[in-house]
């Protein structure tokens, strides 16, 4: 098993910056890539961004690439969603999930699923 815990959301003004967390624990040898996903209200789950547990490889929805960056800290077994240039429409529950094969951005790929954490832009 691998347990996710998101942390970092809040409210944030149009053009702010937020930086997410996702702390893995547990079978942490079991994960091949962690990805970032987010559903905002009335929305279906969206892809946002995707690490491999090496970091070595990243991959980006087209909505957040260029203002999005994932990056980890392999010491502390920690993703990081540092998010720039943020917009009203970036509202969501963002969630860390972890997938055990692939490098992928497909959801239904992942096994393991943190709590999510809300984002809210708005002025």
């Amino acid at each position: 098993q691998v347990q996710l815990v998101e942390s970092g959301g809040g409210l944030v003004q149009p053009g702010g910056s937020l930086k997410l967390s996702c702390a893995a624990s547990g079978r942490t040898f079991d994960i091949y890539t962690i990805g970032w996903f987010r559903q905002g209200p009335g929305k279906e789950r969206e892809f946002v961004a995707c690490i491999n547990w090496s970091g070595s490889r990243t991959y980006y929805g087209d909505s957040v690439k260029d203002r999005f960056t994932v990056s980890r800290d392999s010491a502390a077994n920690t993703v990081y969603l540092q998010m720039n240039s943020l917009k009203p429409e970036d509202t969501a529950v963002y969630y860390c999930a972890a997938d055990g094969r692939d490098f992928t951005a497909n959801s239904h790929n992942y096994d393991y699923w943190g709590q999510g954490t809300q984002v809210t832009v708005s002025s």
